[in-house]
């Protein structure tokens, strides 16, 4: 199994209802995304984070493999949702690993 996280910022110059409604399309665009994508098993995305963080958003998947991981990162679905997050977030990080048995 691979989770693969992801967290971003949103950007500085989007408003308040801005952000609201990005947070709501991003959700929207990832969660169907379990049940379309081969290999991917489930996918939280976390948008209600304390004070205290330095993101965001944040998402988290686990994927049957690492090929998962390859196809979904080229599913067209996941692509679309990308590139409406691109367009609204910033300082993406990123960390995937597998999970030894």
């Amino acid at each position: 199994m691979v989770k693969h996280i992801v967290m971003w910022s949103f950007q500085d110059d989007l408003s308040e209802g801005a952000k609201a409604e990005a947070v709501l399309k991003i959700k929207e665009d990832l969660k169907r995304l379990v049940g379309i994508v081969p290999g991917l098993i489930s996918l939280e995305v976390v948008t209600d984070v304390l004070p205290s963080s330095s993101h965001n958003l944040g998402l988290f998947c686990d994927l049957e493999s690492k090929e998962a991981l390859d196809g979904y990162q080229v599913h067209p679905e996941h692509v679309k949702a990308a590139s409406f997050i691109k367009s609204v977030t910033c300082n993406r990080i990123c960390m995937d690993y597998e999970i030894q048995k």
